[in-house]
């Protein structure tokens, strides 16, 4: 194999994990995707990269709007107010430190799901609402969930922009580095 065989193919694996971290919150995926791009770039020449640029340069963007609007959508989906959403930011920050019960598996990677369901759901049962506790808790506990599967949807969607942007590298590269 040759080296710039070699090179391509780290580049191509990066561009795999790029998947996987556009799925795994806190992994830098689509920006290791756009690294290797922009590294293919420099390395093969721009001319050879025109179009993965573009893509993953697109694909980053769009992940970052999903990333911020995802659990907003979905807090609003299901009826969460700002004291929701607030305690669900606060909550995610709590879960990656690990300030919530230590878990025997998965430690700050669970705390990063279940921290932002718990603190929406103290979020809400904090907002003063003028009704009985079992309607508080029930609608905090809608809250949530919202505010969970809106940020799963949306690493659903960043996972397969990411695998896109991927595949195009592949696609559009690949006489770069395996045909070489």
């Amino acid at each position: 194999m040759t080296t710039t065989t070699l090179i391509y193919v780290a580049l191509l694996l990066t561009t795999l994990v790029g998947v996987v971290g556009a799925v795994v919150p806190v992994m830098p995926g689509p920006i290791l995707i756009l690294g290797a791009s922009i590294s293919a770039g420099l390395l093969y020449g721009w001319d050879n990269v025109n179009i993965t640029l573009i893509v993953s340069s697109v694909v980053l963007a769009m992940c970052f709007a999903i990333e911020q609007l995802s659990a907003i959508v979905g807090a609003q989906k299901a009826g969460a107010s700002h004291w929701g959403q607030i305690g669900s930011i606060v909550g995610l920050l709590l879960g990656f430190i690990g300030l919530l019960p230590a878990l025997p598996v998965g430690g700050p990677l669970v705390g990063l799901f279940f921290g932002p369901f718990i603190g929406a759901v103290v979020g809400e049962l904090l907002y003063p609402r003028p009704v009985e506790l079992a309607e508080r808790f029930k609608i905090s506990v809608k809250a949530g969930v919202g505010i969970v599967l809106g940020s799963v949807i949306g690493l659903v969607i960043q996972g397969l922009l990411a695998l896109f942007a991927a595949i195009v590298f592949a696609a559009t590269t690949w006489h770069l580095g395996i045909g070489a």
